[in-house]
């Protein structure tokens, strides 16, 4: 058996196990794997709190960037609405204008129409005393028949002016 290798490879493991307790290798080794394992720990709960953090944030900003595109809505739906005020105010503004310009046009064609219709009458009035003047001067002779002439002009011209 002291001949044997098998033998003394068991020796050697026991021995060697024997050394390893008694330098208190166990005690290390399940120490640094507790440490290791505690790091481990207190890296993940990081990692979720750090997670927990970002999905609260992405939240945040999820809902910033909603109330960011409904303010933009509302802002074009605003600027749309004025938009179509400012048309029909012009639209409105320009139909007014139209209608005043018509309505100074209409105005300037009646009173060019009422002075065209007085001269007219006044042009008629003058040939027609003139064509009565001829005839009564040819008519009516003496001083008598001139100054009745004259009255009577005067008198028409007066009346249908």
């Amino acid at each position: 058996m002291l001949h044997s290798a098998e033998f003394w490879v068991a020796v050697a493991f026991v021995i060697f196990w024997g050394i390893l307790f008694y330098n208190g290798v166990p005690g290390k080794v399940m120490n640094q794997l507790d440490s290791r394992g505690k790091r481990i720990g207190d890296e993940l709960a990081e990692a979720k709190r750090l997670r927990q953090d970002a999905e609260r944030l992405l939240k945040e900003y999820e809902s910033k960037r909603a109330a960011a595109e409904r303010e933009a809505a509302d802002i074009v739906s605003n600027a749309r609405d004025e938009a179509e005020r400012l048309a029909r105010e012009a639209q409105e503004k320009m139909a007014d204008f139209v209608k005043r310009r018509t309505a100074t046009a209409e105005a300037k064609i009646a009173q060019a129409e009422a002075q065209a219709s007085a001269d007219v009458r006044a042009a008629a009035v003058d040939a027609a005393i003139k064509a009565s003047e001829r005839v009564l001067r040819d008519e009516i002779t003496g001083t008598t028949a001139a100054s009745f002439v004259t009255a009577s002009l005067n008198d028409v011209r007066t009346k249908l002016q």
